[in-house]
């Protein structure tokens, strides 16, 4: 029957939902059951639809029942917070000292996910100055934002 279930659910952890779902099921009784099977599968699968809810949103507790109180809040603490806001305000600093065209090729490269082949098809330059520009603006802002 795990099988099933993580062929349904797409999870690894398929022997654990079903195990939990049975517990969920010996403890609710089985008045009403008509079929234990559907059930199972249908609760394992709901199981593992709030585990992916929790996970999404940054909450441990694996299932229902869990001690809510040992979750760890999501949120950064707020001195990360500045801190990070620091760093990449002096990020943006040390891309404006950039040359034009290193800052170009770098952003192209980091921010849009451009490969080095296509930065260099579109540009119309070779991939080993697509290279050298990226690694330049790297290593300028490596030192930049450690100042």
């Amino acid at each position: 029957m795990h099988a099933r279930i993580r062929r349904i659910t797409g999870r690894h952890d398929a022997e654990d939902l079903l195990q939990a779902a049975v517990q969920r099921f010996l403890e609710r009784g089985q008045e009403g059951v008509r079929n234990p099977d559907a059930y199972l599968v249908r609760s394992a699968r709901n199981l593992a639809v709030d585990q992916a809810r929790r996970e999404r949103h940054g909450a441990v507790a694996p299932y229902e029942g869990d001690d809510v109180g040992s979750v760890p809040c999501p949120s950064p603490q707020p001195d990360a917070v500045l801190m990070a806001r620091q760093r990449l305000q002096r990020l943006r600093e040390g891309c404006a000292q950039l040359d034009a065209r290193t800052r170009e090729i770098f952003l192209l490269h980091r921010l849009e996910g451009l490969s080095y082949r296509d930065i260099a098809l579109r540009l119309e330059i070779s991939v080993s100055a697509v290279e050298k520009h990226v690694s330049k603006a790297i290593g300028f802002l490596t030192e930049w934002v450690m100042d």
